[in-house]
């Protein structure tokens, strides 16, 4: 299984009125963390999108365990949990500089065409991308 690592820095506007990190942001953070997973495995995001295919998320879900504050560093470490047919399911910690664990997630997503948002496999428009997922994955099928 292979595991993707992005270091950011908690911005002033990523918290609320108690100086936590807004819930929502995590979303954001989950983003980037697949967007890192996805060029490390020498692939883009913006190129499946060229091509004319979208990867909207299906599902979602965040379990969170300890709170983060302004200013302090935020690990995301993103990796492929599931590859199928049809879904790709990505796994994501994220973590205080220290290790502590402040959230778990995962995310749900198809390859949709972008025209009429028809699901297709990404073995059909990209084998190469779809045969390391496969190769990565930590569950399979």
């Amino acid at each position: 299984m292979y595991i993707s690592e992005k270091e950011i820095e908690i911005r002033y506007a990523e918290t609320d009125q108690m100086g936590v990190v807004y819930h929502a942001n995590y979303l954001v953070w989950m983003e980037i963390g697949r967007t890192k997973l996805i060029e490390d495995l020498g692939f883009t995001y913006a190129g499946l999108e060229a091509e004319g295919y979208l990867s909207p998320v299906t599902d979602l879900s965040i379990q969170y365990k300890a709170a983060m504050k302004y200013g302090q560093q935020v690990i995301i470490r993103t990796w492929v949990e599931l590859h199928g047919r049809l879904r790709t399911t990505y796994g994501y910690e994220i973590l205080h500089a220290d290790g502590t664990l402040a959230a778990t997630a995962t995310s749900e997503h198809v390859v949709v065409k972008k025209e009429n948002f028809r699901p297709v496999s990404l073995r059909k428009i990209a084998p190469d991308w779809d045969a390391k997922y496969v190769e990565i994955r930590r569950v399979a099928d």
